[in-house]
């Protein structure tokens, strides 16, 4: 009777794990089981770690103090850390192990701009227009490196063979500083690299999202008084309307898939001066980087044009680009079956209660927090959504890439309802559930050869003869534009 009730009580410890709800399996890999515990292990250090860099609040390139505590985790886990990769005081490897295979894995650590907030259920800033994770990136670099972590040990230890290498990639969210880490080849000798986002959702993702350039628009005409010699004036500010409203008369004349945004930077000064100079942020996407290409270009000329009519000059320049996501559905059929087997999160009565005051908060219907394991879903051919520089990392190496649930189903992204729920336990949890699931498919991609062999192959065959380039500008990265 004694060994039934502890059979019973292990089930019911395993049941109501405050990280996910763990589903029996027919034969447990008992490495797999190896990195669960370990991550287990941190999770408390985990959870005091994103709580830091949640607090720190830093935006795109000026990450210095999230990217200092990251490494100095990373090195109190035993790894070897080179800071200041790619020319970039803020990126950073850490590596573990040596000879093949070697594993990558991904994390970022920058905020969003204006988007400050407290851990409440309803918009309260914490530093009044100042940044905040409003994508949740606090939580991304800490789950990445502790999987990482984890599967260290297990090299350690002489269970697996191989090297683990974890990337901290800063700038995801303007300059995406991983065009910068690939153009030093930091990548090029990787195997397989792994990757995950914070999301309202958990779920192997395959779908491809949206190609990307950034460029910057600067208008230069001759200031004069607004009322007593207009006439002595060219005004930049008129070359800057002219251009957003030929790019609105543009959008009747693309293909669906095509997003085209601006953002209006410098406008003039006062009203009664007529503006020497004017300045906007533009946006190009679409589903690939073929359908990009001669929107991009026609978008820039259009400033040409915009210039001509107001008697201006006109400077085009580059801030950079993104490739769309070579899907593999090879290493995501590996992530699946471990997101299967760990089942979906649990959530407190408490944590539902915060989830549905969100969505109250942002007009959303009030079901609270899901975390479902659907089925692997096909990869679209025209896939919307959001870009990310993990696509041109996805050209130079076969990547795998999932999604954990870390804020209410449906919750506006790059909100202050992000934020809010990455600062505290829901976001946390997803972080810790993120972790496990990629340390247990790497475990695979250490013990199955024929599994890399695969995935290399599917990568390979969809590349075809595409040389990968990357759309950045020559030079630095540029550290100290800001936003």
């Amino acid at each position: 009777m004694k060994k039934r009730y502890l059979v019973i009580a292990v089930a019911f410890i395993s049941a109501t794990s405050p990280l996910f709800a763990q589903k029996n399996t027919p034969k447990p890999n008992p490495l797999k089981q190896t990195v669960q515990l370990t991550i287990e292990s941190r999770f408390a250090a985990m959870t005091e770690l994103s709580d830091q860099i949640w607090a720190f609040e830093e935006i795109a390139f000026q990450e210095f103090k999230s990217a200092a505590a990251l490494s100095a985790y990373a090195e109190e886990l035993g790894f070897k850390v080179t800071r200041g990769v790619g020319e970039i005081p803020t990126a950073f490897v850490a590596e573990y192990g040596s000879g093949s295979p070697i594993i990558g894995i991904m994390g970022e650590f920058d905020g969003l701009p204006g988007l400050s907030q407290n851990k409440v259920p309803f918009k309260s800033p914490l530093h009044e227009d100042a940044p905040g994770h409003g994508c949740g990136h606090n939580l991304f670099g800490v789950a990445s490196l502790s999987a990482a972590g984890a599967i260290k040990d297990l090299i350690a230890e002489g269970k697996i063979k191989g090297t683990i290498r974890f990337y901290g990639t800063p700038a995801e969210e303007k300059f995406f500083g991983k065009l910068w880490m690939l153009r030093a080849g930091l990548m090029d000798d990787v195997d397989i690299m792994m990757d995950w986002h914070p999301e309202d959702q958990t779920k192997t993702d395959v779908q491809k999202g949206l190609a990307l350039v950034d460029f910057i628009v600067e208008f230069n005409g001759q200031a004069a008084h607004a009322s007593a010699d207009p006439w002595n004036g060219r005004s930049a500010s008129d070359a800057l309307e002219l251009y957003t409203n030929g790019i609105n008369y543009f959008r009747e004349h693309v293909k669906p898939t095509v997003r085209m945004h601006y953002h209006i930077q410098d406008g003039g000064q006062v009203v009664n001066v007529v503006p020497d100079y004017s300045r906007l942020w533009v946006r190009v996407r679409d589903t690939s980087r073929e359908g990009l290409m001669p929107v991009w270009k026609q978008v820039e000329k259009m400033a040409e044009g915009a210039a001509i009519l107001a008697n201006v000059s006109h400077k085009v320049t580059l801030v950079s680009g993104v490739h769309e996501i070579l899907v593999n559905r090879s290493g995501s059929v590996a992530m699946q079956t471990n997101l299967e087997a760990l089942g979906p999160i649990t959530y407190t009565e408490e944590e539902q209660s915060f989830a549905k005051k969100i969505q109250e908060a942002t007009g959303k219907p009030q079901i609270g927090l899901v975390s479902v394991i659907k089925p692997l879903e096909e990869t679209l051919e025209h896939s919307m959504g959001g870009s990310t520089d993990v696509g041109d990392v996805s050209w130079v190496v076969p990547t795998i890439r999932m999604t954990a649930t870390t804020a209410p189903n449906g919750t506006p992204w790059h909100s202050w309802a992000v934020v809010a729920s990455g600062g505290m336990s829901i976001g946390h949890k997803g972080m810790g559930y993120a972790a496990k699931a990629l340390a247990m498919t790497m475990v695979d991609l250490y013990q199955n050869e024929t599994l890399r062999n695969e995935i290399k192959a599917e990568f390979k065959a969809k590349k075809g003869d595409y040389v990968y380039k990357g759309i950045v500008p020559d030079g630095p990265p540029p550290l100290n534009v800001g936003y």
